[in-house]
């Protein structure tokens, strides 16, 4: 691991060289790369250095020992670089585990009403209020592509893209059947219903990274409409795509403008597309995981969400870390719960030799 490490600040050292020299800032895609590389960089670096200090310390007190007078001293000095080394061996070990190749990237987002008919979809709104709110609170943007409401303020679907540093590497725990326990506005007898919504989380594709011939695509317009007649428009702006070999079907209407409804639509339809083949390529890794922490699987029941007992209950997390309060996650506080996933989905790669 040391070498490893020496190789990777050596390299960080070379890409602040790099940085430093005003022909770089010529190009900007280069500047772009190399500053991602050195943040990316930046955290092993900091650690291992840290690291090297604790074990400098750790000889310098051992050389101390000898001496009558500093030998008590010396020997706490040693207890507390023998800590100092064990906790930064443990964060060198995750931060050296391999990155998520998308972690970097923006996401797109579905949620959808399930099983629970009105209900669900007065949850799916409620879902995505907490992702709007999540969205706020980290400083990302958020981008509505197609939402198709009820009379209620309920939502049947909605697709919206979610831009902002560390956007992916957050929200892809997310992929799931969300299940919720309370008691709905449209029921009189005060009955407890159980309802369902799914929610899709996809890394935004790069146009460089999947291409699609346009003989495949079926492109039609027609006009936008919205639940009580909201955001209807005159004119044909609203866009359909349908990917002709996998069926593949997207739509947008949110924007005025047919051209931005189009570009909007192809965005989305590359990410599936991509997504679809990321899935065949790591079938056969994502079957040998024993975590589903992070698979994407939205078959799987991810959540519940108990409105009486006050709780959301993630059921992928063991013993009490996997409780939290529900008001705080449905007003967007959703980062101890995000934390104790990823710390989860750490702790298994750490077991299964650092799979990715």
């Amino acid at each position: 691991m040391r070498n490893k490490l020496k190789g990777i600040e050596a390299r960080y050292q070379e890409v602040q060289e790099l940085l430093a020299d005003p022909a770089v800032y010529a190009d900007p895609e280069q500047l772009r790369r190399l500053s991602r590389e050195q943040k990316e960089l930046e955290p092993v670096v900091a650690a291992f250095r840290a690291y090297t200090r604790a074990e400098r310390n750790l000889e310098e007190a051992r050389e101390l020992l000898s001496d009558p007078d500093l030998k008590e001293a010396a020997q706490e000095e040693m207890q507390s670089a023998k800590l100092e080394m064990e906790r930064l061996e443990e964060e060198l070990k995750i931060l050296l585990l391999p990155r998520d190749p998308n972690d970097g990237k923006n996401v797109i987002m579905e949620i959808r009403g399930g099983v629970g008919g009105e209900e669900a979809m007065l949850f799916a709104a409620d879902l995505f209020r907490m992702y709007s709110m999540y969205a706020e609170s980290r400083g990302w943007k958020l981008e509505v592509v197609n939402a198709n409401e009820t009379e209620l303020g309920g939502i049947k679907e909605i697709s919206f893209v979610i831009e902002g540093e560390g956007a992916w590497s957050r929200l892809k725990f997310e992929s799931g059947t969300h299940r919720v326990q309370r008691v709905p506005v449209t029921e009189s007898s005060g009955r407890i219903q159980t309802s369902a919504a799914t929610v899709a989380v996809l890394p935004e594709a790069e146009e460089v990274e999947f291409t699609i011939d346009p003989k495949d695509l079926q492109i039609d317009t027609f006009r936008s409409s919205g639940a009580g007649g909201q955001h209807v428009n005159k004119t044909e702006s609203a866009i359909r795509i349908t990917h002709l070999p996998t069926g593949v079907v997207v739509e947008c209407q949110d924007e005025r403008s047919q051209y931005k409804n189009k570009d909007k639509a192809m965005k989305i339809l590359r990410s599936k597309l991509y997504e679809a083949e990321q899935a065949k390529q790591n079938a056969a890794i994502a079957a040998q995981r024993k975590s589903q922490v992070g698979s994407g699987d939205r078959s799987e029941r991810i959540r519940t969400y108990n409105f009486p007992q006050n709780r959301v209950t993630d059921h992928r997390l063991q013993g009490d870390n996997k409780n939290f309060n529900i008001d705080q996650i449905m007003n967007g506080n959703l980062d101890p719960l995000i934390d104790a996933l990823v710390t989860a989905d750490q702790a298994e790669r750490l077991q299964s030799g650092g799979e990715a």
